[in-house]
């Protein structure tokens, strides 16, 4: 593989994970600022983003990016991926830190209040929109950045990122409306 192919995937890889990452904290925030009517920083890391998001949107990506064409599949697979992601994530931070991010106890069909039907559909149908829509938009935003701008972009958010995490990692962000106890 050459320099330029890595670094291509390096950088656009990067980019996608960052840029889903933060559009997942903009509908949470969005989402509690219209039903709390509050602004509450969700998730365990003090930045604008939602690595949950990042990572799950990466796996639809790479896995159904050649499915653009087909939403209700799309759906149907984003729907089982984020799921599993969902609940290994819900697990895994309950004990990691003893506490719960999200808890969907009171919701119809919940699995140990981890995952529900209304929030498995929400995610499918948020899936299909991010491999449908999103990531042909995405892609052409991206080859309109130059590669010396990508790298750059990619360093500094990955610098912060790493400080962030090492940082939430002692301290996870647990005020107000981000975990129940």
């Amino acid at each position: 593989m050459k320099n330029a192919e890595l670094s291509h995937k390096f950088d656009y890889y990067v980019l996608l994970f960052f840029s889903i990452a933060h559009l997942g904290w903009l509908w949470e925030v969005l989402l509690y600022l219209f039903t709390e009517h509050a602004f509450i920083n969700r998730g365990v890391y003090k930045g604008p983003y939602l690595p949950i998001y990042g990572v799950g949107g990466l796996l639809l990506c790479l896995l159904f990016g050649s499915m653009k064409k087909k939403p209700v599949r799309v759906f149907v697979f984003s729907t089982a991926i984020c799921s599993i992601l969902e609940y290994l994530t819900s697990f895994f931070l309950e004990r990691r830190f003893g506490i719960k991010w999200w808890d969907y106890s009171g919701h119809f069909l919940n699995i140990n209040g981890r995952i529900c039907l209304l929030g498995a559909a929400a995610f499918g149908l948020g899936g299909a929109v991010l491999v449908c829509l999103y990531l042909p938009f995405y892609e052409k935003l991206y080859n309109k950045i130059s590669a010396r701008w990508r790298i750059a972009i990619c360093l500094f958010a990955l610098a912060v990122f790493a400080v962030d995490g090492a940082y939430c990692a002692m301290k996870p962000n647990m005020g107000e409306g981000i975990s129940f106890r």
